[in-house]
């Protein structure tokens, strides 16, 4: 029997039903609406001004299509990575990991950090395209406690995997 859709939505029933996973003012899960609103407005505002150009029916219906492409950006955004999520997931998971033999999640929580991070700033981007710049950047991390690139690059592709798109371990 294929269990993959029943543990996709186990793990989705468990991201849904996590109170960290919810907005704090609404207690929905998702999105706060103030950044879905705010990329509605700014969309909205964008659209208009372009579509003024082709009059008042353009303004009209740029400023609709721009809020509705606002909004989707401004969502897409706020759900991007939780990082409450992703530090409970590691909380757990770190221990099954090799390259953890024998430690505190404290050690690797760092670099996990710093993989969900980037990850997230790099959309679309593969984790061996940045790894260079990764590599060089990671002794200006504060807090990275005493672990060298070397032994944090593992721990760090492997949430940079984790939420990036496309991936079969996301959430």
């Amino acid at each position: 029997m294929d269990n993959t859709n029943t543990n996709r939505n186990d793990r989705n029933d468990r991201v849904d039903n996590n109170p960290a996973n919810r907005d704090p003012l609404s207690g929905s899960p998702g999105a706060h609406p103030v950044g879905t609103g705010l990329g509605a407005a700014g969309g909205g505002a964008a659209g208009a001004a372009i579509g003024s150009m082709a009059g008042p029916i353009g303004t009209a219906v740029g400023a609709v299509v721009g809020a509705v492409a606002g909004g989707l950006g401004g969502k897409a955004a706020g759900e991007a990575v939780n990082p409450t999520v992703e530090d409970a997931y590691w909380a757990e998971s770190h221990k099954t990991r090799p390259y953890a033999a024998n430690t505190t999640y404290d050690t690797y929580r760092p670099a996990y950090r710093y993989g969900w991070e980037n990850a997230s700033r790099a959309p679309g981007r593969r984790f061996d395209e940045v790894e260079p710049t990764l590599a060089r950047d990671w002794d200006r991390v504060q807090d990275r406690g005493n672990l060298s690139w070397d032994r944090a690059k593992d721990a760090v592709r492997d949430a940079w995997d984790r939420v990036s798109d496309g991936r079969p371990n996301r959430p």
